[in-house]
């Protein structure tokens, strides 16, 4: 298994902050690996404090769910007593956010991380997260959950 490394990192932060700024926005972003933990972090001047702790929040739950918070979405609300306790367990080292700015880098068909944008809206951060990562090559569409087969349409 393959994993983001810090020059790609460095280059996806680098690419949303520039978009971010574009639409004047200040947030923070943060990258991790396949296993959640933070390759980097940044945080915009002007991002307001508590956004890099959502970026990563953002950012563990698409690398260790291995899917996009929007994907995750629909299975929160279908199912939210155990997704409340995803986060309860002992080696979860971050919350589970299912949520938009949380998407899974996917290249070459293999997960190699995750990428949380914090500090706009959830739309925007999506629309961040989703332009940046398109742009660098990195893949949009995944699989549903306990289906073999095509990817399911990307949903956002």
């Amino acid at each position: 298994m393959s994993n983001v490394t810090l020059a790609a990192a460095e280059e996806i932060i680098e690419a949303a902050r520039k978009r971010a700024e574009a639409i004047g926005k200040a947030v923070s972003v943060a990258v991790v690996d396949t296993g959640g933990f933070v390759v980097a972090v940044r945080r915009a001047d002007g991002a307001r404090p508590l956004t890099p702790d959502i970026a990563r929040a953002k950012a563990y739950t698409a690398a260790v769910m291995q899917r996009p918070g929007t994907m995750l979405k629909k299975w929160q609300e279908s199912q939210p007593v155990f997704f409340s306790q995803l986060s309860q367990l002992p080696g979860a080292a971050m919350p589970i956010l299912a949520t938009e700015g949380s998407v899974t880098l996917k290249k070459d068909g293999e997960i190699i991380g995750g990428l949380g944008v914090a500090g706009g809206t959830a739309e925007e951060d999506q629309a961040i997260a989703d332009e940046v990562l398109a742009a660098l090559g990195y893949e949009l569409r995944f699989a549903a959950w306990g289906v073999a087969g095509e990817p399911a349409a990307k949903e956002g």
